[in-house]
């Protein structure tokens, strides 16, 4: 008999491949959400509203589950109703957080102790109130210093894939292969990636281990943009177009202000290696690119 685990959200990206592992691996699955999105086959499905105290505790009240996932925590006080409702009732969770946490400055290598959420000051409000990365990170601080049970915060960079809902990947192939400009302000910035089936399988595996805390989660190495670029020019043999944002320039999704990337060191200590970005990343974009009638066969 498998485990009883439950994830809020997991309806789509890496967060659908995720659940489709649970299953495989034989746990019983119910996935919490809204309801605008179907769910995976063979799980349960329980229609909650994530940023609602009320919604929460009429869902989850008196239900008890062996590990939670929870892929669609923002805010503060999105930890702290999950911590009202399932204190005393979960073994371990598992929360998805971001390469976010971490600020902008001259060191671009990141690691885990670079942010402290067991030491960050709590102010509490929804995500309305906070940008993506301070709602992460004082969703964070609210688990470590609050949650009676054992938590984990995944911090994954930007996550790549054929489903990515975003189409960050998708939106710079379609740029190069209809020579349309890109807006990058530092394109020899460093960053880091990660294949979503490779994230998925990341938490899965650290749902059967025993470690606490925040980790990172990427690929072990990082690419610049300029070569990002090279390795679409390479595939629809189109060159990039690269020229700083303004009113006539939109800039790239990626465009970030200065390198900045994650050291995996310590997942690799807890016994998970991750991949090099040379062992998918190039497959990907032929993927797409084939997808998108792109390239010629």
């Amino acid at each position: 008999m498998g485990r009883n685990v439950l994830v809020l959200g997991g309806t789509r990206f890496f967060g659908k491949r995720l659940v489709q592992a649970l299953v495989e691996n034989g746990d019983k699955v119910t996935v919490a959400t809204r309801g605008e999105t179907p769910v995976s086959s063979g799980v349960s499905h329980v229609k909650v509203d994530r940023f609602n105290s009320e919604s929460m505790q009429k869902a989850f009240t008196d239900t008890k589950w062996d590990l939670v996932y929870d892929q669609i925590c923002f805010a503060p006080n999105d930890a702290k109703d999950a911590i009202e409702v399932f204190k005393g009732n979960v073994s371990r969770y598992i929360l998805t957080s971001t390469l976010s946490t971490y600020a902008f400055n001259d060191k671009p290598n990141k690691v885990e102790k670079d942010f402290d959420p067991f030491a960050y000051p709590i102010t509490y409000g929804r995500k309305e109130d906070f940008d993506y990365g301070e709602g992460k990170r004082l969703a964070e601080a609210v688990f470590f210093q609050e949650a009676p049970f054992d938590v984990v915060a995944i911090r994954p960079p930007v996550v790549l894939g054929l489903d990515d809902y975003t189409e960050r990947l998708h939106y710079h192939i379609r740029k190069v292969a209809n020579n349309e400009p890109i807006g990058f302000s530092e394109p020899d910035s460093n960053v880091s990636f990660v294949d979503s089936a490779e994230l998925a399988a990341f938490l899965l595996w650290c749902g059967d281990q025993s470690f606490t805390g925040p980790v990172n989660a990427s690929s072990r190495d990082q690419l610049s943009l300029t070569d990002l670029l090279t390795l679409i020019e390479n595939t629809v043999d189109k060159k990039a177009r690269v020229e700083e944002p303004g009113d006539d320039v939109e800039s790239s999704p990626l465009n970030f202000p200065a390198s900045y990337y994650q050291d995996v060191a310590l997942a690799a200590s807890y016994g998970f290696e991750f991949s090099q970005l040379e062992s998918w990343l190039p497959k990907l974009i032929s993927d797409i690119a084939r997808e998108e009638n792109l390239v010629k066969d």
